[in-house]
């Protein structure tokens, strides 16, 4: 088995609905997106994925993120807009761009800062 993998940034705000403190105001986050593929073979020329190409989806995938208030967004109407959602979210719009026979989204993992975040794997 092999793995490969990326990270991807973009700038966005958000606000926890129901939390209790600081995290419910509207605030902002460079945010910064490490996904990780596992390819169970490599291609006639040795690579299991080209990294131009995870690279333009997770871009695709980005793209409805970026400079956006993420509660706002349709698909977080009714979740709260968590590192632990927003990765969740990010995991299954990047597998129905990549997953095939050989290759699978292993996890995600979104940091907030340099020291924060929150990863989803199935």
């Amino acid at each position: 088995m092999f793995e490969i993998d990326t990270v991807r940034s973009f700038a966005a705000a958000h606000q926890l609905r129901g939390y209790q403190g600081d995290c419910s105001i509207l605030h902002g986050h460079t945010w910064k997106v490490k996904v990780v593929l596992q390819a169970s073979e490599l291609d006639e020329i040795g690579i299991a994925v080209d990294f131009r190409k995870l690279k333009k989806v997770m871009d695709e995938v980005l793209e409805e993120f970026d400079h956006t208030n993420i509660a706002e967004l349709e698909r977080f109407r009714e979740i709260n807009p968590t590192s632990e959602n927003i990765a969740k979210t990010i995991y299954q719009l990047v597998s129905e761009k990549m997953n095939s026979k050989t290759v699978k989204v292993a996890r995600v993992k979104v940091y907030e800062s340099p020291e924060t975040s929150a990863t989803y794997y199935e």
